[in-house]
């Protein structure tokens, strides 16, 4: 499982968060502990929004632990708003376009979690993607295919039930071909002014997901960066993190799912 913490707030240096702390993500890189394995070392990324409606991406296939370019980049880049991710493969390849986080126009996506299964249903997950997004499909993850599906399905509209539609969709393409590994999915995603973070799985196990708001800065992490007791808060299971419009708010991600089958 991967590890990834986005960050919505007052411009600040990148290297506050993703190198500074006692436990930043560069030391989860190599030292996480509330994921199934302690490294996340097969690649990393960051991207983060300056002057342009687009973010910047910089990604890599080397450990994040060391990388000289990314303390470099993290010392000089100030943003309002970024991801970071460390990277534990789930069985693709390690390579830059399968490191995230993934971008389409304004639109930034990271994933931790897996498609149990993936690879017996890729071939039709990937044809539910419409070719002009399909033409976006730079690597081979499940968490890329999902972001793709996740937009056509709505995502830049409605980020709540769009996911819970792609989510939905996934797991019915499980159950039909059989599959009894699980769907774990946490995430974030940003237009590059608000904030959705996702945390679900079908087996009521989703990967950790945590954040913490002090003076209208918002940190949203895998596991925390520094002391628990700390203000951190646990997103609940099955619930979507909502940061629209100087609100932060809880929604239910089951609910919008079974309103769906209604």
């Amino acid at each position: 499982m991967c590890r990834f913490l986005a960050y919505r707030g007052e411009p600040i240096f990148l290297d506050e968060l993703v190198c500074a702390p006692a436990h930043s993500l560069v030391h989860q890189s190599l030292h996480a502990v509330e994921a199934k394995t302690g490294t996340n070392g097969d690649g990393f990324g960051i991207g983060w929004y300056g002057e342009r409606p687009e973010p910047g991406v910089y990604r890599e296939v080397r450990p994040a632990w060391s990388d000289e370019n990314l303390r470099s980049l993290c010392e000089q880049v100030r943003s309002k708003l970024f991801f970071a991710h460390v990277r534990a493969s789930t069985g693709t390849s390690t390579t830059r376009a399968n490191c995230h986080p993934f971008t389409h126009g304004r639109y930034l996506f990271m994933h931790n979690g897996q498609i149990g299964g993936y690879g017996r249903i890729k071939r039709r997950l990937e044809s539910l993607i419409p070719d002009e997004l399909y033409d976006r499909r730079l690597g081979t993850t499940d968490s890329e295919a999902i972001f793709l599906m996740a937009l056509a399905n709505g995502l830049a509209e409605e980020p709540v039930t769009a996911m819970a539609r792609t989510l939905k969709t996934v797991r019915g393409l499980m159950t039909e071909a059989g599959i009894e590994e699980p769907l774990r999915f946490t995430a974030a995603f940003t237009d590059g002014e608000n904030l959705w973070a996702y945390r679900w799985s079908c087996d009521a196990k989703p990967p950790t997901l945590y954040f913490r708001e002090d003076n209208g800065n918002l940190l949203i992490v895998s596991e925390p960066i520094d002391d628990k007791t700390k203000g951190w808060r646990e997103v609940p299971k099955g619930c979507s993190l909502v940061a629209k419009d100087g609100i932060i708010a809880v929604e239910c991600l089951n609910e919008a799912m079974s309103r769906l089958a209604a």
